[in-house]
């Protein structure tokens, strides 16, 4: 492993630019984990009358009503979104190219970059963002934050926000699983309900910031088509491939000054046509990372 780190920070080092593709992996690198303590703490209520015990699962619950479902989703969105990263591995990855010409292609959707330090102009989110609301029919191409309601519902659940955005309750007190029916959000232009701007069916919204940040995406790879570009993927499975992993075998294949390289937590197979030009690093990309910048 150490000799692998030490070629891809000097293929970094000379590289003309950098693509970082980013999965899921890295977002459980920084400790944002969907399960054990972290998912006991927040949600340990829902899961004893649900029966779910995970996050993820949670967010597919039947649950009794809309205050119910509000309840859960302010929080899940609240922690996974406005707190801080845990772990350091975006700061640490920031570090690693800062400085550098980059661009970020991510399915992540918890806005962890840009708290990194990462250039927004620099990034395309491709599956939405926690922050934004939009309508459910969709009406228009429009999102809007959410930070305000959220908030709000949160405090209507008992819950005290601390200085860095962590999310406490008072000693001795159980948070409320309801939110009051007035929080419940509504499009502003149709009235209907609204639900997070997340990629799952054909109804995402695509809104003015995230086709411009296609736009960009387009341009840099056009621009650096022929260029020393390292396509750092990191914790990039097998549920949208086509999106990074594919994309970015394709890129490295079509330009023979690229170089590929993979950090993940499973050793992941690589097409032979590019495999003298690629490195896979299994282990914690965190801890990766951390050497990298060491």
């Amino acid at each position: 492993m150490d000799k692998k780190i030490i070629e891809l920070k000097e293929r970094i080092g000379r590289a003309d630019a950098v693509m970082i593709g980013a999965g899921a992996g890295l977002s459980t690198a920084a400790g944002f984990v969907y399960t054990g303590d972290r998912f006991d703490r927040y949600f340990g209520d829902f899961s004893r009358k649900y029966g779910f015990r995970d996050m993820y699962s949670g967010g597919f619950c039947p649950f009794d009503a809309q205050e119910e479902f509000w309840a859960y989703w302010s929080r899940y969105i609240w922690i996974n979104r406005y707190t801080d990263a845990p772990k350091s591995a975006y700061s640490d990855l920031f570090r690693l190219v800062e400085g550098k010409d980059y661009f970020v292609l991510t399915t992540n959707v918890d806005h962890c970059f840009q708290k990194a330090g990462f250039d927004k102009k620099r990034l395309f989110y491709t599956q939405g963002d926690y922050g934004l609301f939009q309508c459910t029919l969709p009406c228009r191409k429009e999102t809007w934050d959410n930070e305000d309601v959220i908030r709000k519902m949160l405090l209507e659940q008992g819950f005290v926000i601390g200085e860095h955005n962590e999310l406490m309750l008072p000693d001795g007190r159980a948070a409320a699983m309801r939110v009051p029916t007035e929080l419940l959000p509504k499009c502003p232009n149709c009235g209907r309900p609204v639900t997070m701007n997340l990629r799952s069916d054909n109804k995402f919204v695509e809104d003015k910031g995230w086709q411009a940040a296609a736009v960009e995406y387009e341009v840099w790879l056009t621009e650096h088509r022929d260029k020393a570009v390292v396509y750092l993927e990191i914790g990039v499975g097998y549920n949208t491939p086509g999106i990074i992993k594919y994309s970015f075998w394709r890129q490295v294949y079509d330009n023979p000054n690229a170089f590929y390289a993979c950090l993940n937590m499973e050793s992941l197979p690589v097409p032979d046509e590019i495999r003298d030009r690629s490195v896979m690093i299994s282990g914690d990309s965190g801890q990766i990372l951390l050497k990298l910048v060491s």
